[in-house]
């Protein structure tokens, strides 16, 4: 039996995809303003965080009401006031998540397990217990060899021409 494909995406949802603005739960979304006209779009999450702001403030809803009509929690809109005031629309642009940098792996400790692993031993384990020694984080091995080889190919890039 022959596949049938999937329908091929408005260019809409995919520019919202594509900027990372698509809501990822619009059918929570249950305030009426949402409902009356297309140009208020449950899958723009940029206009729903909007809109939700706008209701507590211009409007004078209570917090948990609008919480609730824009399926979200409290928090979360509180989150979205202190971006929004701070940075403006963009601001309410989602963010990624997660560490932005190698915390554990710092140049100090990396260049505390190059000298280790030169003087001392190779191995990962033994100098893994050292750093943990020295500067009380625990890292894992495999974490401390590809941030290890990230440098040497950071380092090997610069002023080195390729041939």
């Amino acid at each position: 039996m022959p596949r049938r494909r999937a329908a091929p995406e408005d260019p809409k949802t995919a520019a919202l995809r594509a900027a990372g603005a698509l809501h990822p739960h619009p059918e929570r979304i249950t305030d009426e303003l949402f409902g009356r006209a297309p140009f208020f779009d449950r899958r723009d999450r940029v206009q729903a965080k909007y809109e939700m702001l706008r209701a507590h403030d211009v409007d004078g809803r209570r917090v948990s009401e609008v919480a609730r009509a824009f399926g979200t929690s409290r928090q979360a809109l509180y989150a979205a006031a202190a971006a929004f005031q701070t940075q403006g629309i963009p601001g309410l642009l989602p963010r990624p998540r997660g560490p932005k940098r190698a915390h554990k792996c710092t140049d100090e400790v990396l260049d505390f397990a190059e000298q280790w692993r030169a003087v001392e031993a190779p191995e990962e384990r033994s100098v893994v217990v050292a750093i943990h020694r020295r500067f009380g984080v625990t890292i894992h091995p495999r974490s401390l060899q590809r941030a290890l080889a990230r440098r040497t190919k950071k380092g090997a890039g610069k002023g080195a021409g390729r041939s």
